[in-house]
C-alpha cells in the first residue's frame, strides 16, 4: 500500500531513515515543515533524514547511505519528496508548450513552484512511498539481482526508493499516468538477465544495454496529458467523440485490475496506434505501451512517440540471437511489472479491409512470461477499431494495381495530417470484447506445455485466432460498408435513392436476425434520410459518385472508385460469409447428379477450405452448426434440398438476402486468374513473377469482360490466391501438376457459374422487388 503526506507513516516504526529527493530550496523547506509534522506526531520514533543519491553522480550521498544501511535491519527505509499538481484547467496549447524544456508542469521551475504555493497552494502535496525494512530490502536483492557490495545494495535501494515514490503519485493521478521506470538499470542488474545472458555467444552487457535504450519507453506525465491533443490532430476530420460500448469498458476495467493485459487490435489505419492510448485515458483505464515498427521512428518523432509510450522494435531479429533474447526480456519484465502491451494482432495495417491471419512473434515472448510464472495470468484483449471512411483506402487502390509503398518520414507526415483535414471521415468505433485468458489455454505456469514448443506453438495459434474472432464479433457493421457492397454489385450501374433503400433492407433484416453488432449509421439506413447520409457522406468519388440533372439524383460507383469500395464492402463481409457460402452450396448442389444434400455439405466445407486464407472461420464442427443454423429459416430444407434443382431455385429465390456475388464473388475471379496463369507457368514460380503474369491476365480479362469487374485484378487478392494454390499443392514439381491445375481451373470455373446463378436470381429478386414499389406508389 502507498502512502501520502496525510496517512501517518511512522506508526509502528522505532527507527526510521527518511530518503528525501529534493530539487529546489523550496520542496527542501516543504520537506523540513513535512519532517517537523512527523517528529510532533510521534516523538518516540527516532527519524535520520538522508537526501537520496541521483545514482554515481554523487558518490558522497551514495556513501552516506552505505553507511546508513548498515546501522540496523529492522530499520524501515521511508522514500519522501514533494510532487507538483498541474493547473486543472490547462489548455490545448498549454498542454503542448509542456514538451517544451522548463515548461513541464509536473516538474516547475524554483519560480514556478514558488507562485505555486503563493496561489495554489493545494498543487503542491508532500508524498510518501511504502515503508520497508532494510531486511526486506536486502532479502530481496539478493534474491534478483547480481550485486555482491554495498554499493551494489544502495542502488537496488535508490531504485526501490525512486518506485515506491512513483507508485504514490499515480495513486493521486490515476491509473492511467502509470508508467515503467528504471527498465534498463533493473533489467541489467538482474541476476536472471545475467544467467541468460552469458549463454549467448560473444554477448555484452554494454551492448545489451544499448538494445534497451533503443527500446526503452514511458509516459511523461505531460505526455499524457498531451496524447490526446496530438492524436486529435492525426486523428482531424473525425467526430471528435470516438464511439465506445460502455458496458464493454466497464468490464475491462474490473479484468484490468486483477492481471496484466495484452491489447490486441485490428489495424486499418495508421490512426489506429493513436485511437489505443486515447480510449484508454479518455476511460482512466491503465495505459498501454504500443509496439512500432522502427521505421516510425525518424526525426524528433521518434523521442516524442516514445515519450507516448511507444516501444520501437526492429523488422528483421532472425539471426540476432542476443536482440531476440533482450526483447523476450523486456516484454517479461513489462508483464511482471503488470503492465499493459499492445500492438497489432495482425503485424501490419490491412490494405483489403478484412482482418489479416494473426502474427504470432511478440505472442509468443509473452506466453513465454507466462510460464516462466512472472504472471499467474495474462488477458489478452481484442480490440476493435473501425472507421466511417479512411483516405488511405486511395494508397491501398494504388497496391492493389501494383503500387509501391510510399517510405515514411516528415513529408509523408505532413501529407497523411494534411489528407486528414480535407473533408470529414466520419466516426471511430473502438470495441473491447471480453479477454482471453493465457492461463485457460496454455495451462498453469511451468506446466507440461512450457517444454513442447509444438503444443505451445499450437495452444498460440488457438488463442489468437480467437482473438481475431471474437474481433471481428465485436466489429459493427457500418452504413459505408452496406452501401458499397450493394453499389458494387451493379457493376457501375446507378440506383436511385428508393432503390437503394429497398435492397438495403433485406441486408439489415439479416444483421438483426442474426443480432449483429450495427452502427447508428446502419441503423439509419431504415429511412431515406439515413440512406441519403450516407451515400452524400460517401460521394465525389469517395469512392460513391453522384450523377444529378435527371429527374432525380443517382448514385454508382465507377470502375475506377472499385478497389476503393472494396476496401469498405471487405470489412463487413465477416457478417455475411456463412450465408454466402450457404448460397453457393446450394447452387452447386441444384446441378449435381448425385445425393443433392451430401453435395451441399461436402461444398459448403470445400469452399470453407477454399476461403481459409482469406476470412475466418469456426473449426470444422462448429462451422457445420452454423450452416445448419442458416439452412433453419427454411422449413425441412433437406428434404426441399433432395427435391431437385427447381425447389432449390425456389429456395434460393425465398432466401433474403443473397449476398455471394455481392461479398465473395471477386475472392474466387482472383483465384481463377491466378489459375489460368498456372496452365503454362514453370512449376515452382516465383511470387513476384506469378504477381505480375496475373496483372497483365487480370487486365486483359477485365477488358473482354471476362469478370465482373476490375476489383479482382489486385495484387493483394493475387496474394492470398497464391496461398491457395501451394495449400492445393499446385507450385512444386509433380508428374501430373498439369492435369491438376487445369482440374482446379475448372473447379474455380464451375463456381463462379454458381455465382452467375445466384446473381440471375437475386436480379429476379430486384425486378419482382421494384415492380411491387412502382405498383404500390400507384
Amino acid at each position: 500500500m502507498t502512502r501520502a503526506a496525510d496517512i501517518d507513516t511512522f506508526s509502528t516504526a522505532d527507527d526510521t531513515l527518511v530518503l528525501t529527493s529534493v530539487s529546489s530550496a523550496v520542496e527542501a523547506e516543504l520537506l523540513s515543515q513535512w519532517l517537523d509534522q512527523q517528529r510532533e506526531r510521534h516523538p518516540e520514533t527516532k527519524i535520520d533524514v538522508l537526501r537520496l543519491p541521483a545514482h554515481d553522480a554523487e558518490p558522497a550521498a551514495l556513501a552516506q547511505l552505505v553507511e546508513q544501511l548498515e546501522v540496523d535491519e529492522d530499520r524501515s527505509i521511508v522514500p519522501v519528496r514533494v510532487f507538483w499538481l498541474p493547473a486543472a484547467d490547462a489548455s490545448a496549447l498549454q498542454q503542448l508548450m509542456a514538451l517544451v524544456p522548463g515548461r513541464n508542469p509536473y516538474q516547475p521551475s524554483e519560480r514556478q513552484q514558488r507562485r505555486i504555493l503563493r496561489n495554489e497552494p493545494s498543487r503542491a502535496r508532500v508524498v510518501a512511498g511504502e515503508s520497508a525494512k532494510v531486511s526486506e530490502l536486502r532479502q530481496q536483492w539478493r534474491d534478483t539481482t547480481v550485486g555482491e557490495n554495498p554499493r551494489d545494495f544502495a542502488h537496488f535501494v535508490t531504485r526501490r526508493a525512486i518506485l515506491a515514490m512513483e507508485r504514490a503519485e499515480y495513486r493521486i493521478l490515476g491509473p492511467q499516468y502509470k508508467s515503467p521506470r528504471l527498465v534498463k538499470p533493473e533489467i541489467l542488474a538482474s541476476a536472471r538477465f545475467r544467467a541468460g545472458l552469458e549463454k549467448i555467444p560473444g554477448a555484452t552487457v554494454e551492448e545489451a544495454g544499448k538494445m534497451l535504450d533503443e527500446l526503452a519507453t514511458g509516459w511523461s506525465r505531460a505526455s499524457v496529458d498531451l496524447v490526446s491533443v496530438l492524436a486529435r490532430a492525426l486523428s482531424r476530420g473525425f467526430d471528435r467523440e470516438i464511439d465506445y460500448d460502455e458496458y464493454q469498458v466497464a468490464a475491462m476495467r474490473t479484468a484490468l485490475e486483477t492481471h496484466p493485459a495484452v491489447l490486441l487490435f485490428s489495424h486499418r489505419s495508421y490512426i489506429d496506434g493513436a485511437v489505443i492510448p486515447v480510449a484508454m485515458q479518455e476511460n482512466r483505464l491503465p495505459p498501454v505501451h504500443v509496439f512500432a515498427g522502427i521505421n516510425l521512428s525518424f526525426g524528433v518523432m521518434g523521442p516524442l512517440l516514445r515519450r507516448s509510450g511507444v516501444i520501437f522494435i526492429r523488422r528483421n531479429i532472425a539471426g540476432n540471437a542476443l536482440y531476440k533474447y533482450v526483447l523476450r526480456e523486456f516484454v517479461g519484465y513489462i508483464v511482471e511489472k503488470r503492465f499493459n502491451l499492445s500492438w497489432s494482432i495482425e503485424g501490419t495495417r490491412s490494405r483489403t479491409g478484412k482482418m489479416l491471419p494473426p502474427k504470432l512473434g511478440l505472442m509468443s515472448y509473452v506466453a513465454d512470461a507466462y510460464l516462466d510464472g512472472r504472471s499467474d495470468d495474462i488477458l489478452l484483449q481484442p480490440v476493435s477499431i473501425s472507421f466511417d471512411q479512411l483516405h488511405e483506402t486511395t494508397e491501398y487502390a494504388a497496391y492493389a494495381r501494383g503500387g509501391e509503398k510510399t517510405p515514411e518520414g516528415f513529408g509523408w507526415l505532413y501529407r497523411f495530417i494534411k489528407a486528414q483535414g480535407e473533408r470529414s471521415y466520419g466516426k471511430i468505433y473502438v470495441r473491447f470484447p471480453e479477454a482471453v485468458s493465457m492461463r485457460q489455454h496454455l495451462g498453469p505456469p511451468h506446466g507440461p506445455i512450457a517444454t513442447d514448443e509444438a503444443a505451445k506453438r499450437l495452444a498460440l495459434q488457438k488463442m489468437s485466432f480467437e482473438v481475431a474472432w471474437r474481433i471481428l464479433r465485436a466489429t459493427p457493421v457500418n452504413a459505408t460498408g452496406l452501401v458499397s457492397a450493394l453499389l458494387l454489385t451493379t457493376h457501375g450501374t446507378a440506383l436511385t435513392l428508393g432503390q437503394l433503400q429497398h435492397t438495403l433492407q433485406d441486408s439489415l433484416d439479416y444483421l438483426e436476425r442474426k443480432q449483429t453488432p450495427m452502427s447508428t449509421s446502419a441503423l439509419r439506413l431504415r429511412t431515406p434520410e439515413g440512406v441519403r447520409a450516407a451515400v452524400d457522406a460517401l460521394s465525389n468519388g469517395h469512392p460513391v459518385t453522384r450523377v444529378d440533372g435527371g429527374r432525380e439524383p443517382v448514385w454508382r460507383i465507377a470502375p475506377e472508385d472499385e478497389h476503393t469500395a472494396a476496401f469498405y464492402r471487405n470489412s463487413v463481409i465477416h457478417a455475411f460469409l456463412e450465408t454466402s457460402i450457404v448460397e453457393l452450396a446450394l447452387a452447386h448442389a441444384g446441378h449435381t447428379d448425385h445425393d443433392r444434400v451430401e453435395a451441399f455439405w461436402a461444398q459448403a466445407m470445400r469452399l470453407r477450405d477454399l476461403l481459409k486464407f482469406d476470412f475466418y472461420f469456426a473449426d470444422s464442427a462448429a462451422f457445420r452448426e452454423n450452416i445448419a443454423e442458416e439452412m433453419a429459416w427454411h422449413q425441412d430444407w433437406e428434404a426441399q434440398v433432395a427435391a431437385g434443382s427447381a425447389e432449390i431455385d425456389a429456395m434460393l429465390y425465398a432466401k433474403r438476402p443473397l449476398m455471394s456475388d455481392a461479398m465473395l464473388r471477386v475472392f474466387f475471379e482472383a483465384y481463377e486468374i491466378v489459375a489460368d496463369v498456372l496452365r503454362d507457368a514453370p512449376a515452382e514460380i516465383g511470387e513476384k513473377e506469378l504477381t505480375q503474369l496475373a496483372l497483365g491476365v487480370g487486365r486483359q480479362y477485365a477488358a473482354q469482360g471476362r469478370v465482373s469487374s476490375s476489383e479482382p485484378v489486385s495484387t493483394l487478392l493475387f496474394a492470398t490466391a497464391r496461398q491457395v494454390a501451394a495449400d492445393q499443392h499446385l507450385l512444386e514439381p509433380a508428374p501430373d501438376l498439369a492435369e491438376r491445375r487445369m482440374a482446379f481451373r475448372r473447379e474455380l470455373r464451375s463456381i463462379l457459374r454458381d455465382f452467375d446463378h445466384v446473381a440471375k436470381i437475386a436480379r429476379d429478386q430486384f425486378v419482382a422487388r421494384e415492380i411491387e414499389a412502382r405498383r404500390a406508389a400507384g
